[in-house]
């Protein structure tokens, strides 16, 4: 699908239908068409495959060609049937116009065409716009670390804050939700170094523009926010690692609760097994065969064994 937005004013305003897509300042393919890759170009831009986007060879996520910047990230997003995954988006960025090429849905792209006028660099033109759309994704790139952040917050007070001893249901529960989290970290974190780098690369071609000079604050401060949010990134690593170990522990201590039952309860029933051992061989000298009282006893004996052995683990505190 091919999306395609001009400047009108200050803001952006999607081309319609049919229009020259040489009006275009950003073009948006999304799992494109073969006519839509020939569309884009006949305007002078080589849009990369999905195989060559998912190269992890740097030399092939960022390079030069015919007077455009070819950068690949890799950016969290959704597939067609929602499931959140990490993809390949290549960001191809011209004198003229940038173009976006992706196979899978980031936010961003939805949610950036109504905010480009706001974002701090604009969009008046490509490289002000490739910074913007960077900022954007950044920006939710912070939301999805804020969001694993209360996730696990949850986590903690569910597992090992409350004082009450989560059953096994619910640890198995925490138990996927930090899974979850920690798959949701490791799409930020690798987004973070590929945008990281691509941020980088664009800032070297900068230097050799002269419009780059007003925009190498942006680049700082984007910079920045990138190396912020990977801090804050291996912090909630290190956090779910935590909770990952604590539930694990509650699930032991679990484990080993229900190993102590069965092993005092066994223990219990032991001298009464012992007792009806005994009693149990049909041996012809055995004088209590012949007692009209010798069976109570036998019971007797057997009660009373069990009951001794469990008052002397609860004197001990073993139960």
């Amino acid at each position: 699908m091919l999306h395609a937005w001009t400047r009108e004013g200050e803001g952006l305003v999607r081309l319609a239908p049919g229009a020259d897509l040489a009006q275009a300042v950003w073009i948006d393919l999304a799992r494109p068409e073969p006519a839509e890759i020939a569309a884009v170009a006949a305007l002078g831009v080589a849009v990369p495959s999905l195989a060559e986007m998912e190269e992890i060879e740097l030399s092939s996520r960022l390079y030069r060609e015919g007077g455009h910047e070819v950068m690949t990230a890799v950016l969290p997003g959704r597939s067609d049937s929602g499931t959140p995954v990490a993809g390949p988006v290549s960001f191809i960025l011209g004198p003229a116009r940038l173009v976006t090429v992706r196979h899978h849905a980031p936010r961003p792209f939805e949610t950036f065409p109504e905010r480009a006028a706001r974002t701090g660099p604009g969009c008046a033109d490509p490289d002000r716009l490739f910074l913007g759309l960077t900022e954007e994704i950044v920006g939710r790139l912070a939301d999805h670390i804020e969001a694993v952040d209360r996730s696990l917050e949850e986590v903690g007070r569910r597992v090992y804050l409350d004082e009450a001893t989560p059953d096994e249901a619910a640890l198995r529960a925490a138990l996927r939700q930090i899974g979850r989290q920690t798959e949701a970290i490791g799409r930020v974190r690798l987004a973070l170094l590929t945008l990281e780098r691509m941020v980088g690369f664009h800032a070297q071609a900068l230097d050799d523009r002269r419009a780059g000079h007003g925009l190498r604050g942006h680049v700082k401060a984007l910079t920045r926010d990138i190396h912020a949010l990977e801090v804050h990134a291996d912090h909630l690593a290190a956090r779910a690692d935590y909770a990952s170990d604590a539930t694990l522990g509650l699930v032991s201590l679990a484990q080993a609760q229900t190993t102590k039952i069965v092993s005092v309860v066994a223990v219990v029933f032991l001298p009464p097994t012992l007792i009806a051992s005994v009693y149990g061989m049909n041996f012809a000298g055995m004088p209590e065969l012949g007692w009209p009282w010798g069976y109570p006893l036998a019971l007797g004996l057997m009660l009373g064994s069990a009951v001794g052995t469990w008052l002397f683990f609860r004197w001990k505190r073993w139960l």
